[in-house]
C-alpha cells in the first residue's frame, strides 16, 4: 500500500505556512501603531500591550497546567 503524501508532509509547506503566519503576527501588532483607541486603563494605550497581555496569558496557561500534571499524574500501573 501506497502512502500518500499530504500538503503538510512536505517541509517547504511547513515553512511557507510558518513564514505566513509570522507575517501575520507582525501585521497585526503593526496595525496597532495606525487605529484610535477609546481605552479605560493608562496601561491599555501601551502599543501592543494586546499582543504581549494574550503571549503572557498563554505562557501562564501552559504553566498552570504543566504544574497541575505534575500533581495529578498517576503511576501507570494505577488501576491494576
Amino acid at each position: 500500500m501506497k502512502k500518500e503524501i499530504g500538503f503538510f508532509d512536505k517541509p517547504k509547506n511547513i515553512r511557507l505556512i510558518r513564514y505566513i503566519f509570522y507575517l501575520c503576527l507582525i501585521v497585526l501588532v503593526a496595525i496597532d501603531f495606525f487605529i484610535e483607541r477609546h481605552s479605560t486603563f493608562a496601561f491599555e494605550k501601551i502599543r501592543g500591550f494586546y499582543a504581549f497581555y494574550g503571549f503572557l496569558s498563554c505562557a501562564v496557561i501552559i504553566l498552570v497546567s504543566k504544574l497541575l500534571g505534575i500533581f495529578l499524574k498517576r503511576k501507570e500501573d494505577y488501576y491494576d
